[in-house]
């Protein structure tokens, strides 16, 4: 990675419907990607590796097994930040998050944000194709996590922009959230450094191709985890 700008992180375990258009979509948004592949089985690796090869805009960090979310974008970030991108982009491989919505995310950083957040639930956001099961579970995380943490509507949301700065003094290798907590923890920490988060209204659609990676477990750790997290700023060990 020689050209500086904005690396967009794709995180990848079985997404071979999804990564060669995905990666398309973004041709013409002035980004670099960075596919980062949990050693899929059924060979997203190998789709990532010919798009490499085909696109010099285009690099693969291939993982030896699948770790959870969290563990992807840290060894993503890490990657990144070994280069000279100033802008960091995390972002879901599905197409849930609109590739077209890039430029607005990064354009909110270039006006002064330091985070630039995607989010469903501000004015102007919202999501498409979700189930009420799916909207309960992902609006009262929301919820949750703005009484007990921070004043973020969509606490949980994956689509982001960050300024190099804030990727260097948030201490990643502290962060041990597998699953959908990282957003949050990611996020708090930002705030907990004074660096300026704004929130990007986005419209958010449910996959159409491929199998969601929500589960029990990735819920369960973030109810358990959001108070950890504040307790742990409150002793000043954040």
């Amino acid at each position: 990675m020689s050209v500086p700008g904005a690396v967009v992180c794709l995180p990848t375990y079985n997404e071979r419907e999804n990564l060669e258009p995905m990666v398309r979509a973004l041709a013409d948004k002035d980004v670099r990607v960075l596919v980062v592949d949990d050693s899929s089985p059924d060979g997203t690796g190998e789709i990532a590796d010919r798009l490499a090869a085909e696109l010099p805009w285009v690099e693969v960090l291939h993982r030896p097994r699948k770790e959870g979310l969290g563990r992807a974008y840290v060894d993503g970030f890490r990657h990144v930040l070994a280069g000279d991108a100033e802008l960091v982009l995390e972002m879901d491989c599905d197409f849930s998050h609109d590739p077209a919505d890039v430029p607005r995310l990064i354009a909110a950083v270039e006006a002064g944000a330091d985070l630039a957040l995607g989010s469903r639930y501000v004015p102007g956001g919202g999501t498409a194709n979700w189930g009420l099961v799916r909207r309960l579970i992902s609006r009262g995380a929301s919820i949750y996590t703005r009484v007990l943490l921070m004043p973020i509507h969509d606490s949980t949301g994956g689509f982001k922009c960050y300024r190099r700065r804030v990727l260097e003094s948030i201490d990643l290798e502290r962060i041990d959230a597998a699953g959908y907590v990282f957003q949050i923890e990611t996020t708090y920490r930002t705030l907990r450094r004074g660096f300026r988060v704004v929130e990007v209204p986005i419209r958010f659609a449910d996959r159409t191709a491929g199998r969601s990676k929500m589960s029990r477990a990735i819920v369960l750790e973030a109810v358990w985890k959001v108070p950890r997290l504040r307790l742990t700023a409150l002793t000043g060990r954040l």
